[in-house]
C-alpha cells in the first residue's frame, strides 16, 4: 500500500495548483448532540461544490497527451471533468441522465464553457454510463470513469490526506457516503486499520450492501434517484475490490425521507447547503451514537449542489419522516354540514395542506384526499381517535409509496 499512499499524497500536493484545501470544521451542534468530537470535511465548499474534482484532476493529469475526455455522470463528476477540461484546454463530451437536476446541468455548462458538450441520455445512471461507453468506443477519446478507475480512486483519497493533516492525526471514525465507491475506496485504503470507516448509502441505491451480501457486484432491480449523487445501481468492479473486506455491519442504508430531515436542519440551523448525498454521513450519526461517544469523528459532506427548486419536495419528505405531516383518504357523507363536522375535529395546531373533494352524483358518500400538517406527531393520534369516535371512515396513505407517487 506504500505506493498507493505515495500517489495519493502526490495527488493531494499537485492539486494545490488548481484549488485550495477544503475546510475541516468542528461542528458544535453535532458534537454536543452525540457526545463526540465531530468534524465536517466540507467538500461542499470546493470549487465545484463536491469532491469529484479531485478524481477528475488526478486522472486527467495522468493523460497529458489526451485531447478528448468522455464521461458519464449524475452531475458532480461531470462538473469536475468540465472544470478540468477548461483548465487544461481540452475537449470534453459529457453524458448525464435525463433526470439530472437542472442546477447540475447548468453548472456543468458553466464550468466547461466551449470546451464541453453535454448529452442527456437515460433515466438512470447505469443507462447513461452504457451510452457514454458506447459513444467513446465509436468516436474515440479517453473514457473517464466517475469511480471505477485507479487514478480516480487515488485522487479521491486526497480527502483523507487532507483530513489527517488538518486534524493532526487519524480520526477514530470517518463516515462516508457511497455511490459507486470511488471516495470510499480511496479514503478507506488511506486510513487502513488506523481509522474505522463507516459507509452510508441511500436505501434506494444500496449497491455496496448488495455486493457485500452476494460476495460480488450485483445490479439492483430498482434505484431511487432522489439521492442523485449516490443513486448507483451497481458498485464498481474495481472499487469493490478495495471494499470487499468491509463488514456488512459497517454499511448503513438510510431512508430517503430521513435524509431530507438532515438537509432541512443543516440549512435552517447551520446555514449549510447540502445535496442529498452530502447529508448522508451526518444523518447516519444517529445510528452509531453509542459507538462514537467520546470519539473523534469526521463526516464527509460530499457535495452541496442542491437545486432549490427541489426544496418543497425535500421539506415534504422531511415532514412525512418526522411524523408532522400525513395524507389520508376520508369518506365524507354527501350532506350539508358534513365538512363542518370534520373541521370541528381538527385541533388548534392542525393545518390543512391539501384538500381534494370529488363529489359523486347519486352516491351517499364522496372521497376526499386530505393532507394535514401539525406541530408534533402525537397530535395525529388524538385526531384519528376523534375521527373514530365520530364514525368517520378513513385510510392513512402517508407511507403507501405506490399511492404517494400518484396522488402526493
Amino acid at each position: 500500500m506504500s505506493n498507493f499512499h505515495d500517489r495519493a499524497r502526490t495527488a493531494a500536493a499537485t492539486m494545490r495548483d488548481v484549488f485550495p484545501v477544503t475546510p475541516l470544521q468542528r461542528n458544535v451542534l453535532l458534537s454536543e448532540r452525540f457526545g463526540a468530537d465531530i468534524w465536517l470535511k466540507r467538500e461542499d465548499l470546493g470549487p465545484v461544490r463536491s469532491y469529484k474534482l479531485r478524481g477528475a484532476f488526478n486522472a486527467m493529469r495522468r493523460q497529458p497527451d489526451q485531447k478528448l475526455f468522455v464521461c458519464a455522470s449524475a452531475g458532480n463528476h461531470a462538473q469536475g471533468v468540465a472544470f478540468m477540461c477548461r483548465h487544461l484546454g481540452v475537449r470534453g463530451v459529457i453524458f448525464m441522465p435525463v433526470t439530472t437536476p437542472q442546477q447540475k446541468i447548468l453548472k456543468t455548462r458553466m464550468f466547461g464553457g466551449d470546451q464541453v458538450e453535454i448529452h442527456l441520455i437515460g433515466d438512470y445512471f447505469d443507462d447513461t454510463l452504457a451510452a457514454a461507453q458506447e459513444w467513446c468506443a465509436t468516436e474515440g477519446g479517453h473514457f473517464l470513469s466517475p469511480f471505477d478507475d485507479h487514478d480516480v480512486i487515488e485522487g479521491q483519497a486526497s480527502v483523507a490526506v487532507e483530513i489527517e493533516t488538518q486534524l493532526g492525526k487519524a480520526p477514530d471514525f470517518v463516515l462516508l457516503p457511497v455511490g459507486g465507491g470511488g471516495m470510499s475506496a480511496g479514503v478507506a485504503t488511506w486510513f487502513g486499520d488506523r481509522t474505522r470507516c463507516l459507509f452510508v448509502e441511500p436505501a434506494g441505491g444500496a449497491c455496496l450492501r448488495a455486493a457485500l451480501a452476494a460476495g460480488y457486484p450485483v445490479t439492483l432491480d430498482h434505484v431511487d434517484t432522489f439521492v442523485d449523487g449516490a443513486a448507483v445501481g451497481r458498485i464498481g468492479k474495481l472499487t469493490f475490490e478495495f471494499l470487499k473486506h468491509v463488514p456488512l455491519s459497517d454499511v448503513m442504508a438510510l431512508d430517503e425521507d430521513r435524509i431530507s430531515a438532515t438537509i432541512i436542519e443543516m440549512l435552517n440551523v447551520e446555514g449549510i447547503v447540502l445535496e442529498p448525498a452530502g447529508a448522508l454521513s451526518i444523518e447516519a450519526l444517529g445510528d452509531v451514537k453509542s459507538l462514537i461517544r467520546g470519539k473523534t469523528v469526521v463526516c464527509v459532506t460530499s457535495g452541496g449542489n442542491f437545486d432549490f427548486e427541489r426544496l418543497p419536495e425535500v421539506k415534504e419528505r422531511a415532514q412525512r419522516y418526522s411524523g408532522v405531516k400525513k395524507y389520508f383518504i376520508l369518506r365524507l357523507p354527501q350532506r350539508p354540514g358534513a365538512l363542518r363536522d370534520f373541521l370541528d375535529i381538527l385541533g388548534p395546531d392542525d393545518d390543512i395542506a391539501r384538500f381534494e373533494y370529488m363529489k359523486k352524483s347519486a352516491r351517499n358518500f364522496g372521497s376526499v384526499l386530505i393532507g394535514i400538517e401539525t406541530s408534533k406527531p402525537e397530535n395525529f393520534a388524538r385526531m384519528f381517535a376523534r375521527l373514530d369516535d365520530a364514525g368517520f371512515t378513513y385510510a392513512d396513505i402517508t407511507n403507501d409509496e405506490t399511492l404517494a407517487q400518484f396522488v402526493i
